[in-house]
Formats: C-alpha cells, structure tokens, sequence
C-alpha cells in the first residue's frame, strides 16, 4: 500500500476522532476559558450599545424652524400683508395662526405614508363609527338565523 492511499483512508479517521474529541469530551470549551484568560486576567468582556435614538424626535428636530427661519417667516408674512394692503380686507390679517405646509420632498425618499402629514393633524374622527352601527347588527343577524 502506498502512501498516498493510506493517507486518504487515514486522513478522514482522524479528523472525525478530533472533531469527536473536541465538541463531545469538552476539549474545545477547555481551549476557549485557556484563552480567554491569557488574552484579558483581570478586565471581562463588555458589550456596549449605543442608545437607538427615537426617529419621531429625530424627525421633529430635522422639521423644527430655528430662530432665524421664524423670524424671515414672520417678515414675510409682513411683506405679504403690505403688499397686499393692510385695509384690503377690512384689516384681517389673512395669515394669523397659519403654519407652513410641510416640505416637498421626493416621492422615492419617503419612508413612510404618512411622512408628508402634518404631525400635529388629528386627522378624521371615527370614535362613532361602530357606535351608530353597532345598534343595528342584531337585526341583520336575525335576519340571517331566519333564512337557514
């Protein structure tokens, strides 16, 4: 037999035996610990994350106006109102209580369906929904039992 042979039906054999070895007898665990305590005696391994930050604040502070955007807001509000005469409607300032709309953004960056809603908008009311409906489910249901 040659030497090559006997290695290919050797070498197989003995990486089974080792492999064997090392997960089901613990070798492997002994190795690890032996390690570990080589590389760091004394300081443990400590995993630190960082804090996953909020994306609705995140979003608020990205959308917030800074103190110079408000102040060029409210002078050309004014700007608006002069030209278009204070007297021109009875003195009715026509954008009080007004806030800007939200940005225009391109459709492939938004994130979300809502993304180009107003955050403050409450939007359409459906407590009542069900409430008005719900008197009435009784009466088709019978109807239903009568059928059969």
């Amino acid at each position: 037999m040659k030497k090559s042979e006997l290695k290919k039906i050797l070498k197989p054999l003995i990486k089974e035996c080792i492999k064997e070895s090392l997960l089901e007898d613990g070798l492997i665990s002994g190795i690890i610990v032996e390690v570990m305590k080589s590389v760091s005696p004394s300081a443990p391994i400590v995993e630190t994350t960082q804090p996953k930050a909020d994306p609705i604040r995140e979003r608020m502070q990205r959308n917030a106006f800074s103190s110079e955007q408000s102040n060029k807001l409210k002078e050309h509000k004014n700007k608006l109102m002069t030209a278009i005469g204070g007297n021109a409607y009875n003195g009715v300032n026509l954008f009080e209580g007004t806030a800007p709309g939200p940005a225009q953004s391109d459709t492939a960056q938004q994130s979300s369906p809502l993304s180009g809603v107003n955050p403050g908008d409450l939007g359409v009311d459906i407590s009542s929904l069900f409430g008005t409906v719900g008197n009435h489910w009784n009466a088709h249901m019978n109807e239903i039992k009568e059928r059969k």
